[in-house]
């Protein structure tokens, strides 16, 4: 076969041609997305708690992040207008441009309603006390047909009303039921975590935070905030009773942390 022939031909070389265009194209425009979407390319979120807007701002745009704040709160013990809670927490991996949702501390509390929760589920409610602006305590569990669903609402061991006015961040308790044939739950892991989202995945796994051991690098509630758990009492994925007492040690000292636990 005359090759040379074929490739004078005018139609094959511009269909030659076309189609060495179109492949170039395509890689072009693929290396283009590739960077524009940082393809593959994941960062981690850093830690905004404890920081004002302007520090958290200057922090996101270093690490490649973007924040917003979403909410406030206000809890007497943290210094006015830093950032309280933040979602994804700190430590993890997201793609470069990712929204940081954040929570602050306000200067003044502001005040609140007490929903009406009896009837919700046991999570239902603590998603409804954090819209409101309130705070979970303690699950106080006691015989019900109905596991988890909440029976009473409680501020100091006293119902409360729904209505009932209330400074932002009052820890509500809840009062929920529990079924002799499902009352069991597991641990779940909580070394390295902070502080704040271990007490949430606590109560989430229906179980109370018992006592907290801070350590000598916890010295103010805002170091308290940014500490992590680096042991727990029960261990993670014991299966336990519902409402039974977690304990956790808590530092800001990384070479605590386990090496299994470490990011």
């Amino acid at each position: 076969m005359n090759y040379k022939g074929i490739f004078k031909n005018w139609i094959v070389r511009n269909l030659l041609l076309a189609l060495a265009f179109v492949l170039a194209l395509v890689l072009v425009l693929n290396l283009l997305l590739n960077l524009g979407t940082q393809h593959n390319r994941e960062i981690v979120v850093p830690d905004f708690t404890n920081l004002t807007w302007s520090e958290a701002r200057s922090a996101a745009s270093d690490a490649g992040v973007r924040i917003l704040l979403t909410d406030s709160v206000y809890v007497k013990r943290l210094r006015p207008g830093v950032v309280y809670l933040q979602t994804p927490e700190a430590g993890s991996r997201v793609k470069r441009g990712r929204r940081v949702r954040l929570t602050c501390n306000t200067m003044v509390p502001k005040e609140v309603v007490m929903p009406s929760l009896v009837g919700y589920s046991m999570k239902q409610a603590k998603a409804e006390l954090a819209r409101t602006g309130l705070t979970l305590g303690r699950l106080i569990y006691t015989r019900d047909i109905a596991t988890n669903s909440v029976l009473r609402q409680q501020r100091g061991g006293v119902d409360i009303k729904a209505g009932t006015r209330l400074a932002s961040g009052t820890t509500i308790n809840l009062v929920v039921g529990l079924n002799p044939n499902d009352n069991m739950t597991y641990v779940p892991k909580l070394i390295g975590k902070q502080y704040l989202p271990a007490v949430d995945q606590t109560l989430e796994s229906s179980l109370n935070v018992g006592k907290l051991h801070f350590d000598e690098t916890v010295k103010t509630y805002a170091d308290s905030v940014s500490a992590f758990v680096y042991q727990q009492r029960p261990a993670a994925s014991e299966k336990l009773r519902m409402g039974t007492e977690v304990t956790m040690s808590l530092t800001n000292d990384p070479s605590k942390l386990p090496a299994a636990g470490k990011k």
